[in-house]
């Protein structure tokens, strides 16, 4: 079952943490400092918080997925219909190991289509290269065009 990811940066982690346990009905399934994470089953939505500067917006959207052959087709796909993507990327990032892609929309919102495949001790650096991206506390700022998918500053 593949599920939506919205990834929120907020103020207070702790505040945040008791707001959407409440409204979903669900504890987190991760959390370290700075970082929450919640799998909710109903509705399908995977939900991760990021504590600090920027609260109230959104950091990252994506889709998780079951395996890393979704990830390549969706991968393949995006490529198909002429989107830029970082390619598929074996790494650690927001406390995952992980293999995924990004996309960037016109307006900059990043997009991860992902699968979790261990947890991991580290927030990680989304591979630490030029197209690498990652779940940042802030947003990043691009460089180029939005669809070129290359951050202006490193990842985590």
């Amino acid at each position: 079952m593949s599920r939506v990811q919205l990834a929120l940066n907020v103020t207070n982690l702790d505040e945040a943490v008791e707001f959407y346990s409440r409204l979903f009905g669900a504890e987190p399934a991760k959390r370290k400092a700075g970082y929450a994470n919640f799998a909710i089953a109903d509705p399908p939505l995977k939900l991760v918080l990021f504590e600090g500067a920027g609260g109230g917006s959104i950091n990252h959207l994506g889709v998780e997925t079951d395996g890393a052959n979704e990830v390549e087709a969706a991968d393949a796909r995006l490529s198909g219909v002429g989107l830029t993507t970082t390619g598929i990327d074996d790494t650690i990032c927001c406390y995952a190991e992980k293999v995924e892609t990004w996309v960037v929309d016109p307006d900059g919102l990043r997009w991860e289509w992902y699968v979790k495949t261990a947890d991991a001790e580290d927030m990680g650096d989304g591979g630490n290269n030029d197209t690498a991206m990652c779940c940042a506390p802030e947003p990043v700022a691009l460089s180029t065009p939005a669809t070129a998918a290359t951050p202006d500053s490193g990842c985590c």
